[in-house]
């Protein structure tokens, strides 16, 4: 396999991607054609369709190239050998990265690869229900604080459509002022990708909602279907100056936006410590385990 032969992401190939996606349903939070497309200019991804299969290869700057596992009904494991020959090409740190544990299971041959767990970067994933409803003592604080929001503020949720995208462009702004996004490398590769998504609504397949406070968006939560059972959150921003506001874009998101789903993946915690302990906070019904995949010399 030829590295001239794998081509950039764009917005033409959705349907492409669209369909082994539905071929085989994805379970990690990164395998959609949206969180692939916009965050594009960060990881720089590169595709290309082999038999039944899509490979994808990620190109970060400043780091390493890598890919992700093989998707689609094809034969995973030759795809996987083609794959970290391909990579081969670009580096001799050859890593297959964000690997579901069924993937590890039935799709590598461990005589020729090795594993390893990646705890930062596998998911959590919650019922929705419990997300809903916030029942019982583990989500007391919970209800709690939502309620006392709601009892202080007059507030309203819509959901999201060309007429609030500007608002919640001007929102994320001023959430990244706040943050100091121009000095935070994550956080201003977030933004673009934030606004990558939201200029591209129209064209992308994900839902979003918004809280409305005096006639201003205060936050907002982005999100699709990952697979037949579960939805993946890729955004959910707040103004950290109003109490509750984060807990409450939680839960009405999940009411208005996916009461007919069963679960929800909330992504990974990356390793930060603020952001692992309030992702348990919530009670994930279960993690979905990532490795990562190396050959064996």
């Amino acid at each position: 396999m030829v590295l001239d032969d794998f081509k950039p992401i764009k917005i033409q190939h959705k349907e492409i991607f669209k369909h082994f996606f539905l071929q085989d349903p994805p379970q990690t939070s990164e395998l959609t054609f949206t969180n692939l497309f916009i965050w594009r200019h960060h990881y720089h991804p590169i595709w290309l369709q082999w038999e039944d299969c899509m490979l994808i290869i990620f190109k970060p700057e400043g780091v390493l190239p890598f890919c992700l596992p093989p998707i689609g009904p094809g034969n995973k494991k030759k795809a996987l050998d083609i794959l970290c020959e391909t990579l081969q090409q670009l580096t001799t740190d050859v890593k297959i990265c964000r690997v579901s544990e069924e993937f590890v299971e039935k799709s590598v041959n461990h005589d020729h690869y090795a594993s390893f767990f990646d705890r930062d970067n596998s998911d959590y994933v919650y019922r929705t229900l419990d997300l809903i409803q916030l029942s019982g003592r583990k989500y007391h604080k919970k209800k709690n604080l939502l309620n006392r929001f709601i009892k202080n503020y007059t507030f309203e949720y819509r959901h999201l459509d060309m007429e609030l995208v500007e608002c919640l462009l001007d929102m994320q702004e001023k959430w990244c002022e706040i943050k100091e996004c121009v000095d935070k490398p994550d956080l201003l590769a977030e933004d673009y990708a934030v606004y990558e998504a939201l200029t591209h609504y129209e064209e992308l397949d994900y839902r979003g909602g918004a809280i409305q406070i005096n006639s201003r968006i205060e936050a907002f939560s982005i999100g699709e279907p990952l697979n037949t059972d579960t939805a993946v959150i890729h955004f959910e921003k707040a103004n950290p100056e109003i109490p509750g506001l984060y807990g409450a874009i939680n839960q009405l998101f999940c009411t208005n936006d996916w009461s007919d789903i069963e679960y929800i993946n909330r992504e990974q915690d990356l390793g930060i410590e603020g952001l692992r302990k309030a992702k348990e906070s919530y009670n994930p019904h279960h993690m979905v385990n990532k490795y990562t995949l190396s050959p064996k010399k």
